[in-house]
């Protein structure tokens, strides 16, 4: 009988750590692609590793960063926002208006247009039991039109002034929307793992009608996430008009997807319930590094971008299927 226990016991134990490799496998692997890529580009390419291109290329990704918290709590949730591509293009266009006005109301304006769109996306979603896919879309084509119908193509502001050095200035050598990348993706992680909303965000994603039982407030939080995602892409159209000096009706095109495919590449799945922001932010930076090497080859087109990262996409999702069977069994 001893020997049984003894055996039953050893087996639970592996069973324990095999759960445990594949749990840090699911939340840190795009951390080590990330730095894999990176060095491998760096003996490639002997300007890859200088801090001022790492510099470039986090400040070129900070904006679809940004973009990606927000969605990454979405997904999380068990939806998706395809709403936010257009909402970082309506969000440089009427940071350009406000911009005469000071640097408060082209950051205010964008971040409250985008909080009404994710309470009305919320809203339609829950209390009109709407499919995210059809909500969401119907935004993307609304906000896009609304974009092109106040700018035009393009609106160009007269003096960024202290506007334009929020977004392309620096502080203690290193730029401004790194820093605040950064800050942002820190104040995400904690409101996702330590607060009782990111908890409620995981049990949704998990299981809605268990959480539901549970106590949790499923629509609240629901509709509490995609007014963040909107806020969160407000904010970025704001900066992006910040560093443009321009409010450009066609910018954030693509966001809607690209921030998926950096979640995803992080290790959220795609069915909710799982998923860091670490790993949110490495998808994101691993997207920034093969736009980066594809422009110093210089002879492929950014098409030869959405082809490398439709193929690290589809790679994560058949790791990311392999691991969650395995957790399973």
């Amino acid at each position: 009988m001893s020997a049984a226990v003894t055996e039953a016991g050893a087996a639970e134990a592996r069973a324990e750590s095999r759960a445990r490799i594949v749990g840090l496998i699911q939340s840190r692997g795009a951390i080590a692609v990330l730095v894999v890529a990176a060095l491998a580009a760096g003996l490639v390419f002997p300007d890859f590793l200088h801090p001022g291109n790492l510099g470039d290329i986090v400040t070129a990704a900070s904006f679809l960063g940004l973009v990606a918290i927000g969605q990454t709590f979405v997904v999380i949730l068990g939806g998706f926002d395809l709403s936010v591509g257009s909402m970082v293009g309506l969000g440089t266009v009427l940071a350009a208006y406000a911009a005469p006005y000071g640097v408060l109301a082209a950051l205010l304006l964008p971040m409250l247009v985008g909080l009404l769109v994710g309470l009305i996306d919320g809203l339609l979603i829950v209390r009109a039991r709407m499919a995210p896919f059809i909500v969401t879309l119907a935004a993307l084509l609304a906000l896009k039109g609304l974009a092109v119908l106040l700018a035009g193509e393009s609106l160009v502001i007269a003096d960024p002034g202290l506007f334009g050095r929020l977004a392309n200035g620096s502080w203690l050598g290193i730029g401004n929307l790194v820093v605040i990348l950064l800050l942002a993706y820190a104040l995400a992680a904690l409101l996702l793992n330590r607060t009782r909303y990111g908890a409620a965000v995981f049990a949704i994603g998990g299981n809605e009608e268990a959480a539901r039982m549970l106590g949790v407030r499923v629509e609240r939080v629901k509709i509490a996430t995609y007014c963040l995602s909107g806020t969160l892409a407000g904010l970025a159209g704001a900066l992006l008009a910040a560093h443009l000096s321009s409010g450009l009706s066609s910018a954030g095109t693509g966001y809607e997807l690209q921030s998926i495919a950096a979640a995803v590449i992080g290790g959220v799945l795609l069915t909710g319930g799982v998923g860091t922001m670490l790993g949110a932010l490495s998808g994101v930076l691993l997207l920034g590094v093969i736009e980066n090497v594809i422009n110093q080859i210089g002879s492929l087109s950014a098409a030869y971008q959405g082809l490398a990262s439709g193929a690290f996409l589809l790679l994560a999702v058949i790791v990311q299927s392999g691991l969650t069977r395995q957790r399973a069994a």
